[in-house]
């Protein structure tokens, strides 16, 4: 007969050594979900010091914005305080060129620094003579050329004020000319900046809106036919496009607003 055949069951010492790493693996895995959870809290604290930053950063940007915005209005009143016939000008002319840069390009309204500069645009008067400013009849050769310095005279003012960015060129630049006949530097098309682009559709529809001791305001309606005329030669076309988009009741609403 042959030999019997050997027991191939597991031993006493290997069922205690399986169930020793078994705990010591129910340890590892408790170990690791002990340091998921730390992990995961100490996440939740990272985020929510994140957002309480990002609150606080917001809150300081949006004072010193409206800081920055005080300081303009505040330079914007004390040059139009000079002129009772021009108004709130600042005012509505800014309202204006945030309107028509939306209808050009709605980025370009979102930068603060571009209704600076529609406010402060006409800064550089504050060196010009009374004599000169509120001269009814028509300027002489020399008064127009020391009139027509107020744009740089404006920038030399603005120039060393960081915040203001953009502001600085609409300011030197809001009397240049599509056609390269402006002033004070005789840029054209696309070399004068897209704001202060904007701005000379914004500031022509003001003047010809606005009651003038030498003329009755224009109806809107006469005011939009002439900036079209226009187009090409003092108006970028394409901004004169933009404009012709906006509802006439919503450039209506902001003379009456602020006269």
């Amino acid at each position: 007969m042959g030999e019997p055949a050997q027991d191939q069951g597991v031993s006493t010492t290997d069922v205690d050594a399986m169930l020793a790493e078994l705990v010591t693996l129910r340890k590892e895995v408790a170990d690791r979900r002990t340091q998921a959870a730390a992990a995961e809290r100490q996440l939740d604290r990272y985020a929510a010091d994140l957002r309480a930053t990002f609150i606080a950063e917001r809150e300081r940007t949006e004072a010193l914005h409206r800081s920055y915005m005080a300081t303009v209005r505040a330079l914007s009143n004390a040059v139009e305080a000079r002129d009772a016939y021009t108004g709130k000008h600042a005012e509505r002319v800014a309202s204006y060129g945030l309107e028509i840069a939306r209808a050009t390009e709605w980025e370009l309204a979102t930068q603060p620094e571009i209704e600076f500069g529609f406010l402060l645009h006409d800064i550089g008067k504050v060196a010009i003579p009374d004599a000169i400013l509120y001269k009814p009849e028509p300027l002489s050769v020399e008064e127009r050329r020391l009139m027509e310095r107020h744009p740089v005279i404006g920038w030399e003012i603005l120039r060393d004020i960081h915040f203001l960015g953009e502001a600085k060129v609409v300011v030197r630049s809001h009397h240049e000319r599509w056609d390269g006949t402006g002033y004070p530097d005789g840029l054209a098309g696309t070399a004068i900046s897209l704001a202060a682009r904007v701005f000379a559709v914004a500031d022509t529809l003001d003047a010809l809106t606005s009651d003038r001791p030498y003329r009755p305001a224009s109806p809107l309606s006469e005011a939009r036919d002439i900036i079209v005329a226009e187009s090409g030669t003092h108006f970028d076309p394409d901004i004169v496009t933009a404009f012709l988009t906006i509802d006439e009741g919503v450039l209506e609403r902001i003379r009456l607003e602020q006269q």
